[in-house]
């Protein structure tokens, strides 16, 4: 396989998952630190207090990705170990720590690529104002990303302002099943707008204090798929893909919502408050590339069952075989003619090509980052070596795609393996490894590589 000499090569963490120090050093609670203490919301009551402990191990990690060759980190800053109340006083002990981080990955030639949302927001604003749920996390939020840009903007230039919007929207405010636990489909809607806006004035903030990089945004990419030619699965796969694609990818790349969806979702759950001067506002903060996080497709059936989306854990685990939350349509688990992973996560590197095949088609020349793909497992290990061989078969096996797509002319600049290191994969606690790395978590966090890495 043959790539440009400027494509990105990289891996991917994110600091609840990853960091540790949950309540050190002037950090605050995140809705995520206090939302793991509810009983059950996850495996075996895993919280990330410690994580991979990578707050305190950030020099052993660099190290280890400079010996990997790594060209490029993607990480998340904790929003309340900066800015412990949201908005207020600057939390000088979270900037250094991220300061040396950035230095330290500097130093040793690899690229800082920072997401400023990766769904830890300060547990203050949930209290203050309900979060998301108030256009004043707007305002907040754009102090934050103005906070990185000013501190960390000469030596960023690769800038992601939030991750997945669709998974925090979705689980959050429609399922229950990840903070703040609620269930109202018309907060979803609304708190997605909101978003948007944030992530708008983030993007005219960063232009403005006249930075020299880039900025977008990440969103799941996961194509939809009719599960039969019957007219039944083709307009649930209508909804699914109106939700999943155009609904979140169309304000950020074109500056609106797609209209029939947006008339159907209102007649149902009530009217958003979407203003002209809103869409104005998206329209004027275009992103400079689109980051794709992108694990599985989607087999798109009617809800004929009449299933509906319960709250638990094994339910929201974007396994395939499971409803949506508005009921109209449900994933389909099929054995017999798609390859899974132990999650019932579909493997597809076909569907990743398509991926970007449709998001060129419908959004034009915009460049592309893969800023997540990579293989959840129950790694083997044999004679203390950690063989995650099936690993390095999926990724080998989606960088082929990645190349087709390139190829075709699609602007792919960069792949992220999602992850460096096993890290919390929330709700799944630690039984679920993605990482180059195994974490010995029976002998106090020790760095062993795996097999990929190798």
């Amino acid at each position: 396989m043959s790539f440009p000499a400027d494509f990105l090569w990289g891996a991917a963490t994110a600091a609840y998952q990853v960091e540790g120090a949950w309540n050190e050093d002037g950090k605050a609670p995140s809705i995520w630190d206090e939302f793991v203490r509810i009983p059950g919301k996850t495996f075996e009551g895993t919280t990330g207090d410690i994580a991979a402990d990578h707050y305190h191990r950030y020099k052993e990690d660099v190290q280890l990705m400079a010996e990997m060759g790594l060209k490029s980190y993607r990480f998340s800053i904790s929003w309340p170990r900066v800015l412990p109340e949201g908005d207020g006083a600057v939390n000088e002990q979270g900037i250094e720590f991220y300061s040396n981080l950035i230095n330290e990955l500097l130093t040793n030639d690899i690229i800082p690529f920072v997401t400023l949302y990766h769904w830890d927001l300060p547990q203050a604003l949930q209290d203050e104002f309900g979060g998301w749920e108030s256009r004043q996390c707007i305002d907040a939020f754009e102090t934050f990303a103005r906070l990185c840009f000013e501190r960390f903007g000469d030596r960023v230039h690769h800038w992601i302002t939030f991750n997945e919007p669709i998974i925090f929207q979705t689980f959050g405010y429609a399922t229950e099943a990840h903070p703040p636990a609620k269930r109202d489909p018309f907060l979803l809607y609304q708190v997605s707008h909101y978003v948007n806006l944030a992530h708008a004035r983030a993007v005219l903030a960063y232009r403005e204090m006249g930075n020299k990089g880039e900025i977008g945004l990440t969103h799941v990419s996961q194509p939809c798929y009719a599960y039969t030619n019957s007219d039944e699965d083709k307009e649930a796969t209508w909804w699914a893909e109106s939700f999943g694609f155009h609904w979140y990818y169309d304000p950020i790349l074109k500056g609106e919502y797609p209209a029939e969806y947006r008339k159907a979702i209102e007649a149902q759950y009530g009217k958003l408050d979407i203003t002209d001067d809103d869409l104005s506002l998206l329209k004027s903060a275009r992103s400079d590339f689109i980051g794709i996080n992108y694990y599985q497709p989607a087999r798109i059936a009617a809800n004929n069952q009449q299933a509906e989306r319960t709250a638990d854990r094994e339910s929201n685990t974007s396994a395939a075989g499971t409803p949506s939350f508005c009921g109209r349509y449900r994933t389909v688990l099929d054995t017999d003619q798609f390859e899974y992973t132990r999650w019932n996560w579909e493997i597809c590197p076909d569907a990743l090509h398509d991926a970007m095949k449709r998001i060129h088609a419908r959004y034009g020349d915009i460049p592309i980052y893969i800023t997540e793909n990579g293989l959840g497992d129950e790694d083997l290990v044999v004679n203390d070596e950690i063989l995650d061989e099936p690993r390095i078969d999926y990724i080998r096996r989606h960088l082929f795609a990645c190349q087709q797509a390139i190829e075709e002319g699609i602007k792919l600049k960069g792949y992220y393996a999602w992850s460096w290191i096993d890290l919390l994969s929330w709700l799944n606690g630690y039984k679920k490894q993605y990482g180059f790395v195994y974490v010995d978590r029976d002998n106090k966090l020790k760095r062993i590589k795996k097999q990929s890495y190798l």
